[in-house]
């Protein structure tokens, strides 16, 4: 328009000839004489797309069904446009009077808008089934120690229903096994889950936006077939959804700081306390987030037949004692005495640590260290065990000086040949009780000064065997009643040679 408002002037204000505005602006002559003489300038309306395909009309909710059903199978089980036309043809004979290559542009133009979101973009509306994960912090009590924990938050827009898991740390095995419990008890998995670019499922971010994925987390995506979207850098809102769940749940079912004995039967009870919450009403949407949580629920993909195993296996050196480190020599952690200065392989979970002898037996059974700080898990009962064998060996191994005081003193107080049958006692002790029951016991034999295994054994039983309180009996119908006696002492006085003689 701007060249054309320059023709225009160099004619009609200056005067200028066709053959002088052709040489200075180098356009055609007839071009030239198209703009001088056009009256009508008005522009016509855009044309309509022609991605509506009126023709296949009736047929489309059968195309829509079976496209959306494929996103709950493989990808090369999916439809094809050519089995699309074919099935309609197969369904629909002569009624069907449409060409492939219509039905293969709709299909086309729908598979867009099924499996393809723009980068960015975060629709308002969305559809059943998909979901967004997110981790919150919180502390809680387990056995009276403090943790401050971290808890896997998975919710689903549609219906705004949301679950969360409890966790001590985040790192990828809580991840996983956050969300496998999760897909198990809602029986199946989200075609569609939102992320973060957290460290344990994207490895680097591409200048082009694309992720680097960890192998693992590729691996967990493929066994359960979803589609992972992960949020441009620095916008979290663009899942606001999840955000929003994570402070509600924190203030809902995370005030006060729970208190358990075990995180996972409190992660049961949070699985109902979860259920019970999506009882109240949806905050836009009419009806309770119950009712249209089955919309989500029929979206799901099924659970593939085979779990999933993510626990991660790590070769790992020990020391003389027989103990190994994780987290750069922060967490120490203990095998056996037979393991010392030996390469053992270990099973790390989000809340275990096993380490694994030659036929892939657990050794012994660890609970996860977290922290940044220096910690250490030692499981008495191995060294227990090989200290029994070989107990005139005692003070001269490196073990000794790592046992409790309480133990110590309790040791020196034993004879040189009772040593042995003692800590074959603590090993079963430790075995029955644990090895703070078996401390427990100790302290109490020092207390009483005993050092025998009878003893020893008898105070374990005073601790922590329950005797069941014996039940009263009752006189039913056929029981006699007891008849007070009143009895006569002097007759029995008589009896005797010499009253009140033994």
């Amino acid at each position: 328009m701007t060249e054309t408002h320059e023709i225009r002037r160099l004619y009609f204000e200056e005067g200028r000839s066709i053959t002088q505005i052709s040489h200075e602006t180098g356009r055609d002559r007839k071009t030239i004489r198209f703009y001088l003489e056009k009256e009508n300038w008005n522009e016509a309306p855009p044309m309509s797309s022609p991605a509506d395909f009126p023709k296949l009309g009736k047929f489309k909710a059968d195309i829509d069904e079976w496209l959306l059903d494929d996103r709950k199978v493989r990808r090369k089980q999916r439809h094809t446009a050519k089995r699309v036309y074919d099935r309609l043809v197969e369904k629909y004979r002569a009624d069907f009077n449409c060409s492939y290559r219509t039905v293969a542009g709709y299909v086309a133009m729908k598979k867009k808008q099924i499996y393809q979101q723009p980068d960015g973009y975060l629709p308002l509306e969305h559809s059943p089934g998909e979901a967004q994960g997110d981790f919150g912090d919180a502390a809680f009590y387990e056995n009276g120690q403090l943790y401050h924990g971290k808890y896997l938050e998975v919710s689903f827009p549609y219906s705004n229903h949301g679950i969360l898991q409890l966790f001590k740390g985040e790192n990828q095995e809580c991840l996983f096994e956050g969300l496998i419990a999760i897909f198990e008890r809602i029986g199946g998995v989200p075609p569609r889950i939102w992320f973060d670019n957290a460290r344990t499922i994207v490895s680097k971010v591409m200048k082009d936006g694309g992720r680097a994925l960890s192998a693992d987390f590729l691996r967990f995506q493929e066994h359960y077939r979803f589609e992972a979207v992960f949020c441009n850098l620095d916008s979290g809102h663009e899942k606001g959804n999840v955000e929003n769940k994570v402070g509600y749940h924190r203030r809902n079912l995370l005030v006060p700081i729970p208190r358990f004995s075990c995180l996972a039967e409190y992660n049961q009870e949070l699985f109902d306390l979860c259920d019970r919450d999506a009882d109240r009403d949806h905050y836009r949407k009419e009806g309770t987030i119950a009712g249209l949580y089955t919309a989500d629920q029929a979206a799901l993909l099924p659970l593939p037949p085979t779990p999933l195993d993510v626990s991660k296996y790590v070769s790992i050196k020990t020391n003389g004692y027989g103990r190994f480190y994780l987290e750069n020599g922060l967490h120490e952690y203990s095998t056996s005495p037979q393991h010392a200065n030996s390469r053992v392989l270990v099973r790390i979970t989000a809340n275990e640590v096993t380490p694994l002898d030659k036929n892939y037996q657990a050794i012994v059974n660890h609970g996860r260290l977290y922290g940044d700080h220096k910690q250490q898990s030692m499981q008495w009962l191995p060294y227990l065990t090989q200290l029994s064998r070989k107990p005139n060996a005692l003070k001269y191994t490196g073990i000794y000086p790592l046992l409790p005081s309480s133990l110590q003193e309790y040791l020196e107080r034993c004879s040189q040949g009772d040593r042995g049958k003692v800590l074959r006692m603590l090993a079963e002790l430790t075995r029955k009780n644990g090895f703070e029951g078996a401390l427990q016991t100790v302290a109490q034999a020092l207390h009483y000064t005993v050092t025998d295994v009878d003893s020893l054994l008898n105070l374990n039983r005073h601790l922590y065997d329950v005797t069941p309180e014996p039940i009263p009996l009752r006189p039913g119908n056929g029981v006699p009643a007891l008849i007070r006696l009143t009895p006569d002492l002097a007759a029995y006085d008589a009896g005797l040679e010499k009253p009140g003689a033994l």
